[in-house]
């Protein structure tokens, strides 16, 4: 059942993400016939809490004993969670919702809440994609899953990034009340019921700097000259070295194959082109070395979580689809 829940707060908290727990489940839309949450803000650190935001505080009458009777607890993201001690009373509060049946929720890296807590330990979930080696390291017993926007493994759910954060609380509104009460939330907000894809079509990843002492020349031919097709032996003939040796040098210096090494730098230009310009995908599969649209969107889809088309509407609206 889903009718009472608390948003627990740290200092350093962030408010955009705070934010995103109150406008899901902390306004009255009794209006509209839809349900109406018995909410509280509750502090894990004394009455005043800090934010990140430079002069804003956050202050609450509630302490973790309002943790005890909610159906949900959920854990807004706040300054160094990945790095930063937790109070052990939080932790506590956290394992007995659980073991009584309570869900728990993170938004973003509210999730080293909760890892702290031993709740990731045997379960599936999500961290924004600048945290998900930190939470591997910090927590070896948890499946991370990096290229989701949010993980249900009930009941423990862990987002992404901030607006990930509306889309596992539109879930489990969706979950427990159904889809017209999580679709008149959503109107509400004016933001999607359900967005397609994961998180890989935000990040920021490209290859990683490599110190090409031997293939140095023939990486920069290569990315010059994307849209042709080229053989092993053909860049090995380049590097003046047998097929062998160049296959060998190449992941040593890269850390990837050359095929590897071409389809990501191929797939980067692609999300350029669709970012900046308005040329169809056939172009950018000509252009990319795809040769055909329908390989560009199967290469892209792997790579990418999302069609050409739906990441070109996610970067520059509707009307450029």
């Amino acid at each position: 059942m889903l009718q009472n829940v608390a948003a627990v707060l740290l200092d350093g908290v962030h408010p955009f993400e705070l934010g995103v727990v109150c406008e899901v489940f902390g306004l009255d839309r009794s209006d509209q016939g839809l349900p109406v949450y018995d909410f509280a803000v509750v502090s894990a650190e004394g009455p005043a809490l800090t934010t990140h935001v430079p002069g804003l505080t956050v202050s609450t009458p509630y302490g973790l004993d309002r943790l005890e009777e909610a159906d949900l607890i959920t854990v807004p993201a706040g300054s160094d969670f990945a790095v930063r001690d937790y109070p052990p009373a939080l932790l506590d509060a956290l394992v007995r919702a659980v073991e009584r049946g309570a869900r728990v929720l993170s938004v973003c890296s509210g999730v080293f809440v909760l890892g702290a807590a031993g709740l990731l330990d045997g379960r599936r979930c999500a961290g924004h994609w600048r945290h998900v080696d930190e939470l591997t390291r910090r927590f070896p017993r948890a499946a991370v899953e990096p290229d989701v926007l949010y993980v249900d493994d009930d009941p423990v759910i862990t987002s992404a990034g901030t607006a990930a954060g509306i889309d596992a609380c539109l879930h489990l509104v969706r979950k427990e009340q159904g889809p017209e009460v999580a679709n008149a939330i959503a109107r509400r907000m004016v933001v999607p019921p359900h967005r397609d894809g994961g998180q890989a079509q935000f990040v920021d990843r490209p290859l990683p700097a490599a110190s090409c002492d031997t293939v140095g020349e023939v990486l920069a031919w290569m990315e010059r000259n994307l849209h042709e097709e080229v053989t092993v032996e053909q860049l090995a003939e380049r590097a003046h070295m047998s097929p062998r040796t160049f296959a060998r040098r190449f992941q040593q210096e890269t850390g990837t194959t050359p095929y590897r090494w071409v389809l990501r730098q191929r797939v980067l230009l692609a999300q350029r082109l669709l970012e900046a310009t308005d040329v169809t995908v056939d172009t950018i599969a000509s252009r990319t070395g795809f040769g055909t649209a329908a390989a560009l969107r199967h290469q892209f889809v792997r790579a990418v979580g999302v069609t050409p088309q739906t990441y070109r509407r996610t970067f520059r609206g509707p009307e450029a689809a």
